[in-house]
């Protein structure tokens, strides 16, 4: 097995409990926007504002330096396994690309392998992350790039409980390079060379979860939330497909798993913007609260592309009415519930 060489730019909870995991068998670099996030981290190994009252190891290493964060990918031994991991959100993934644009060479000898982990579409351009990507990172053969996604929420994962994960590329070898880095006894990494197909489960069970969310907090019940996951999942995967992804892609990790954890956990923030608002809360008090959530972000453009693809995604237009058009969540159960019969 070759070393790893690994830089995680950004120290969110996600990008740090990645890193947390990585630590352990690779030589990880977690790069932090904000001084005193690294200098938490560096020196006394814990990250309070993302993730409170986690114990990180003491292999991890951090930074606030950006060229320091690059040049890290070119130290270690020279067979060593080089891979940076973009663990920003969407919002903040194409300033990230623009940095990198900027500071990566045109040319190099040696592969480097890119991953990024958000969920979502671009609310403004309805880009997927693949493609803001590969606009920002044009001609670079010798960088090799792929999505890692699934059912995972960052605090179990810097804790150092099991979870499992999907790396899709149409590069054989930067799946080997995820395993490498992330793979053993606490993760398993599975591989796919299904990147849109990974890309359409990720961002749209965000939205399916805030409608279990809407569910729950109306006190419909567990049959109701049960249906809304099944009839949600055929939403995704109706899309999934629309857009070139492949169907048994929705039935696995980064479908289904996903799916189920974002609808179901309590530790989902789109699971819990859905129930405030089944508990009759407006989306602008919400979001006055702090509290975020990528399937906000990205229902209208799911709903705009089904649109352009011709297709009925009734789950996903019901909780855009409830976001941006003044439905209340009652009212459009109720229109869901009013549709006509129809086989499955």
């Amino acid at each position: 097995m070759h070393p790893v060489q690994l830089t995680i730019l950004g120290a969110g909870s996600w990008g740090t409990a990645l890193a947390a995991l990585a630590c352990r068998q690779a030589d990880t670099l977690l790069w932090a926007r904000d001084p005193a996030v690294a200098r938490s981290i560096q020196q006394d190994h814990h990250n309070p504002r993302y993730l409170p009252g986690i114990a990180l190891p003491d292999a991890l290493q951090a930074t606030h330096d950006w060229a320091a964060a690059l040049a890290h990918l070119r130290q270690g031994p020279a067979d060593a396994i080089r891979l940076v991991v973009l663990g920003v959100p969407m919002a903040g993934l194409a300033d990230v690309c623009l940095r990198l644009s900027q500071d990566l060479p045109q040319a190099s000898v040696d592969p480097v392998h890119l991953l990024w982990t958000c969920k979502g579409i671009s609310p403004d351009t309805r880009q997927w992350p693949h493609q803001i990507i590969d606009g920002a990172l044009p001609q670079r053969p010798w960088l090799q790039a792929g999505v890692l996604s699934g059912p995972s929420f960052a605090r179990e994962v810097a804790q150092g409980l099991p979870v499992a994960l999907t790396l899709a590329s149409t590069e054989v070898e930067t799946g080997l390079a995820a395993q490498a880095a992330f793979h053993g006894r606490q993760a398993r990494i599975y591989t796919t060379h299904d990147v849109i197909g990974v890309e359409v489960g990720g961002a749209l069970k965000n939205v399916m979860a805030i409608a279990c969310g809407i569910s729950d907090g109306l006190q419909l019940g567990t049959n109701a939330r049960a249906a809304l996951i099944t009839r949600g999942l055929a939403e995704i995967q109706r899309l999934g497909v629309a857009l070139g992804g492949r169907a048994e892609t929705f039935m696995g990790l980064t479908g289904l798993g996903d799916l189920v954890l974002t609808a179901t956990g309590d530790l989902s923030r789109n699971r819990q913007v859905g129930l405030a608002l089944g508990q009759g809360k407006s989306l602008h008090a919400i979001l006055a609260d702090g509290m975020t959530a990528e399937g906000v972000r990205c229902a209208q453009a799911a709903l705009a592309l089904s649109q352009d693809h011709g297709l009925d995604l009734p789950i996903i237009e019901a909780v855009c009415q409830v976001l941006f058009d003044g439905v209340s969540p009652r009212h459009a159960v109720a229109s869901l519930l009013a549709r006509d019969a129809r086989a499955e």
